[in-house]
């Protein structure tokens, strides 16, 4: 494969949200005296990411950044599981905790082998101030930050699995897309990107297990050391 630019999707495939939301949740919870079942909270809050999104892809309403969702989702989190307590102070330090994820143990290294023949970079729905923090705060080698922001949409919209080849004046063909998330390779796919399926067991719930690689994928391997080994 001639692949001069990695573009990788990061929360689940990258980075563990579930684990580092639900942590982010028990510290405000307690700071505010509350209790709630705090993993529940996570996955509410993530499961009002796509419906959010949507919005925007359908021409409901005009684009907003992520961190903008993200704290509209949760006021929408606080009301269903009675944690009005948490004054604006404690919420918006949560929405800044997905810039703070915690990367799966193969990330670094995986990213770090990657790099040495290849451009690599995000490609994913959060913003690129978010991007930028999450890379800094967890290690991640990236060589520049591209985010769905850039084109004021959001994936699966065509236009962000567009931005690598854009602006790296490359074709699409040269631009690897890496994901555990099947529905987001199948957009790259349709957009002319190579694409990579990593699973991540953890990223479809506790006790969850992944999807098994749709036969269209270029490559699939068990994390980013073997992706890099492949390449």
């Amino acid at each position: 494969m001639d692949i001069e630019v990695i573009a990788f999707d990061v929360f689940g495939t990258l980075v563990d949200w579930r684990s580092s939301i639900t942590d982010a949740f028990a510290r405000a919870g307690r700071a505010a005296g509350l209790t709630a079942d705090w993993a529940a909270a996570a996955d509410a809050w993530r499961s009002r990411y796509y419906p959010a999104m949507a919005m925007v892809l359908n021409g409901e309403r005009e684009f907003q950044p992520l961190d903008v969702l993200h704290a509209e989702m949760l006021d929408e989190v606080a009301a269903e599981f009675g944690l009005e307590a948490l004054d604006g102070a404690a919420r918006a330090e949560l929405v800044r905790a997905w810039h703070q994820l915690a990367p799966w143990p193969d990330v670094v290294a995986g990213l770090a082998a990657l790099r040495r023949r290849h451009i690599i970079t995000p490609l994913s729905n959060g913003g690129v101030g978010l991007l930028t923090r999450l890379a800094k705060a967890a290690g991640l080698p990236f060589d520049c930050i591209l985010s769905a922001e850039l084109a004021s949409t959001y994936k699966p919209d065509r236009r962000v699995y567009e931005l690598p080849a854009a602006y790296f004046d490359v074709p699409a063909a040269q631009v690897l897309m890496v994901a555990c998330h099947p529905s987001d390779l199948d957009g790259a796919r349709h957009a002319g990107l190579a694409t990579a399926y990593i699973p991540r067991a953890h990223e479809w719930g506790p006790g969850g297990s992944a999807p098994a690689p749709q036969d269209w994928v270029d490559l699939a391997a068990d994390d980013l050391m073997a992706l890099a080994a492949l390449l």
